[in-house]
């Protein structure tokens, strides 16, 4: 048992300073690393995968920061167990908290900001958030299909930034057909 114990230490490098851990040590640390970081999201049923908002992509880089430094060396594996723990949790709580307080919510998350209103391009919040009118366009025609400003009853720049676009629902347009004289009038929709 002895014997295991030793090999597993030296497999991973275990009390080795990173300048001398080497290549099959580093990944085998890797391996176990992912492991461990798959894991520990799973286990904290993390919302932040697959969401782009900055508040859950911070944990993302500072976990991922945490987790590099067991790989390389320059943190033991149990403490940067630790560390990611408290980051998976503290990040969790504040998920529930901003979940349960909408002004928290705001402040760790962010909020919308109108940008089309009723047709009209609210220059305020495309120029507080930097947007060029070619990428207002892009959006437009990437999420509504439309290059007309003037067709879009909404359009927000979303707390994860994207743009978001609610297109006006126009009234069809009727046109009427008479063939001659005492027939029925034809009525065509186009919508």
């Amino acid at each position: 048992m002895d014997q295991l114990w030793h090999g597993l230490q030296w497999l991973f490098g275990a009390g080795q300073e990173a300048k001398d851990v080497n290549a099959l040590q580093v990944c085998f640390r890797a391996l176990l690393i992912y492991l461990f970081g798959w894991a520990i999201l799973r286990i904290g049923d993390n919302r932040f995968l697959g969401r782009e908002t900055a508040f859950d992509v911070v944990l993302g880089f500072v976990l991922g920061s945490v987790l590099s430094r067991a790989i390389n060396g320059s943190s033991t594996v149990l403490m940067t167990a630790a560390a990611s723990i408290v980051l998976v949790v503290t990040h969790q709580f504040l998920a529930w908290v901003t979940f349960r307080n909408r002004r928290l919510g705001k402040l760790f998350k962010g909020s919308p900001h109108l940008l089309i209103q009723d047709g009209r391009v609210l220059e305020e919040g495309v120029r507080r958030l930097r947007l060029s009118p070619g990428d207002l366009e892009e959006a437009l025609r990437l999420v509504a299909h439309v290059t007309d400003p003037g067709r879009v009853q909404e359009a927000r720049f979303e707390r994860n930034g994207d743009i978001s676009v609610i297109t006006r629902k126009e009234s069809p347009r009727v046109v009427e057909v008479r063939v001659e004289q005492g027939v029925q009038t034809v009525r065509i929709e186009i919508g």
